[in-house]
């Protein structure tokens, strides 16, 4: 064999892992995108069950209408849109006064006992459950394209392809304090 055989069976070896480093790149950022709109639809869910919630409380607690102002703010400010890593921190705030809601209502038996008002409870814990799996999700597909971006070689393919590292779905430090309820 001659050097031009070997020189050209170098390049197809380098052809073939530069295609094969591009597809995994692509891969991973489109199950970090779809993992992103994983969230973006479980918040969705939950954004629609938020009126039927109020609207079963209303009736109940009289007294606490701050609470349910507080949640329909909360709400609003999630309405403003943008990607979900944006309403990060409108959407931690109306899961704090959702919180704050379901505290609340323990102080009315009726209430508590109400049909209507105990499954949308159930729905709103089931789908809080689930956007923090997704949010978990997302950061472990964010991790995984971020490392195979920042690792050698693949970095320079990356940086040339110009494929970013994802920010991580976070928590601001005072949305990690527990809820404060008064009466």
């Amino acid at each position: 064999m001659t050097l031009t055989t070997y020189t050209l069976i170098a390049v197809g070896f380098l052809a073939v892992w530069l295609v094969l480093t591009y597809n995994a790149l692509v891969r991973m950022r489109m199950r970090a995108k779809e993992a992103l709109s994983d969230i973006d639809v479980q918040l969705k869910r939950r954004f629609d069950l938020i009126p039927n919630l109020v609207e079963s409380v209303k009736g109940y607690v009289k007294h606490e209408s701050s609470v349910l102002e507080n949640v329909t703010k909360a709400r609003a400010e999630v309405a403003k849109g943008g990607d979900p890593l944006e309403r990060a921190g409108a959407e931690n705030t109306l899961s704090e006064t959702l919180k704050t809601l379901f505290a609340v209502a323990e102080n009315y038996p009726d209430l508590k006992a109400n049909a209507n008002f105990l499954d949308l409870q159930r729905e709103l814990s089931d789908t809080e459950n689930k956007i923090q799996a997704s949010r978990r999700f997302f950061n472990t597909t964010a991790k995984d394209l971020n490392t195979k971006v920042q690792s050698f070689p693949v970095n320079m393919i990356a940086r040339m392809l110009r494929f970013k590292e994802m920010d991580f779905f976070k928590t601001d430090e005072d949305e990690k304090e527990p809820v404060k309820v008064s009466f």
